[in-house]
């Protein structure tokens, strides 16, 4: 397996799993307290970055289900404006979108990683990453977003992600299984089923994304609503880094890095 830079910071086997913070620009999330307007995202960063975030990750579209439609027009104006606030910062930024259009308003701006939910699945998405030289993140997808139902679907997905990435040019590549209720098929059961075969998508050679941060199936369980899955996100982020996760996209930087401290002493206990 392939360890990587991405924007000054070290991915993948041999190194301590790194954080990616999520910025969130959309007001139409699932969770309502983790947007960040404009006017507030520089700050954001620095607190992250301070809490120990390697990587941002920065979205100005909801894709939760249910979430209301934006254009991608719009979709590139909120960017747009995110990231002028972060211009000159010297940060590590990842861009969460799934529209070409949208890549190429950030590609104005100093950006290192595409995160798209689609799995590189829009040939011209991919093909502008490659062409930019940005590193990817690619979530298991087939042909829209998180339509991978189970662990043997997920496994074909991903290797079919990285077949996209080879065919694009895009030779820093991690992988997302895609834990989430991203379409009407999928169940909390099947993000069980992928929490617990996590380890399963480290065969591909390339590092693996644990994002589960404060997601639905955790609240089917716990009973609580978003803001009250901190404990259950960090929980299941502690057994997926056991499982192989070499980065972990989360909206809480600063207790999932507590995690990662503690995680990190316990594995020089004599």
């Amino acid at each position: 397996m392939r360890t990587f830079t991405i924007g000054g910071v070290r991915v993948g086997p041999g190194e301590q799993p790194r954080l990616m913070g999520v910025i969130n620009g959309s007001p139409e999330s699932f969770y309502p307290g983790s947007y960040s307007p404009p006017s507030s995202v520089r700050q954001v960063a620095e607190e992250q970055v301070k809490a120990g975030a390697a990587i941002l990750d920065l979205g100005a579209r909801s894709t939760a289900p249910g979430s209301p439609p934006i254009t991608a027009a719009e979709e590139a104006v909120r960017m747009d404006t995110l990231l002028a606030e972060l211009d000159g910062g010297g940060f590590v930024v990842s861009v969460d979108t799934s529209r070409p259009a949208v890549l190429e308003a950030c590609l104005a701006h100093d950006i290192h990683m595409l995160n798209d939910i689609g799995g590189l699945a829009d040939p011209a998405l991919a093909a502008r990453a490659g062409e930019a030289g940005l590193a990817a993140c690619g979530m298991a997808s087939f042909s829209t977003p998180g339509d991978a139902c189970g662990v043997d679907a997920t496994l074909a997905a991903l290797a079919l992600v990285a077949a996209r990435a080879t065919a694009a040019g895009i030779d820093r590549l991690v992988l997302d299984p895609g834990i989430g209720l991203w379409t009407p098929a999928r169940t909390v059961e099947h993000d069980w089923a992928l929490c617990c075969a996590f380890d399963r998508f480290t065969a591909f050679g390339h590092p693996v994304l644990a994002a589960v941060s404060r997601k639905t199936f955790l609240g089917e369980l716990t009973g609580r609503p978003p803001e009250g899955r901190l404990a259950a996100s960090l929980a299941v982020t502690a057994s997926l880094l056991a499982r192989g996760a070499h980065l972990v996209r989360t909206h809480d930087v600063a207790e999932t890095a507590d995690l990662l401290r503690v995680r990190g002493r316990l594995e020089v206990c004599p």
